[in-house]
C-alpha cells in the first residue's frame, strides 16, 4: 500500500516479505539488521505499519487528536531522532500509553525493522503525518535519502 503512493508508476519490482510470527521488538530489529546488506545492493526496504494503531478508539474522521496518541507519537519521534535503540526496544514499558497506542505490536514492529536496516551514520528524516480518526498517527521515518 505505501508504494502505491510513493511510486504510483509501479516501475520498481517489489517483493513482499511478511514478518515472522511470533516476533518481538528485539527480533524485528535483528531482522532489519540481517536485511541491511541488501541496501548496499540497491534494495529498498520498506516497513509498513502505523505509528499508533488502536482500532478500538477510532473516532469520526474530523475528530481532534486524542492526547495519548499525540504523547506516544511524540515519544517515538524523540527516541528515533536520538537513535535511542534501547528505549525503542523497551517501548512497551518506557513510552507513554504504549499498550493503548498499540494493543498488539505488529503495526509498530516494522519501524524497528526499518531502524535495524539503517546504517549507523544515517539520521532518520521525519515525514510528519497527521493523526486521523483521533488516534491513528501516520508519521513516518526514512533513512538513506541523503
Amino acid at each position: 500500500m505505501p508504494l502505491m503512493h510513493l511510486l504510483p508508476q509501479a516501475t520498481l519490482p517489489v517483493f513482499q516479505v511478511s514478518m515472522p510470527h511470533p516476533l518481538d521488538a528485539a527480533g524485528a530489529l535483528a531482522l532489519g539488521r540481517a536485511l541491511a546488506p541488501l541496501r548496499d545492493q540497491g534494495v529498498l526496504i520498506v516497513g509498513s505499519g502505523s505509528l499508533t494503531h488502536n482500532l478500538y478508539d477510532i473516532q469520526s474522521p474530523a475528530a481532534s487528536a486524542v492526547a495519548y496518541a499525540v504523547e506516544f507519537a511524540h515519544w517515538v519521534r524523540q527516541a528515533v531522532t536520538r537513535v535511542d535503540v534501547a528505549a525503542l526496544l523497551d517501548y512497551r514499558l518506557r513510552a507513554p500509553h504504549a499498550e493503548r497506542a498499540h494493543p498488539t505490536q505488529e503495526h509498530f514492529l516494522p519501524l524497528l525493522l526499518a531502524l535495524g536496516a539503517s546504517h549507523e551514520a544515517e539520521a532518520a528524516q521525519v515525514i510528519a503525518g497527521d493523526i486521523t480518526y483521533g488516534v491513528l498517527s501516520m508519521e513516518s521515518y526514512v533513512w538513506g535519502l541523503n
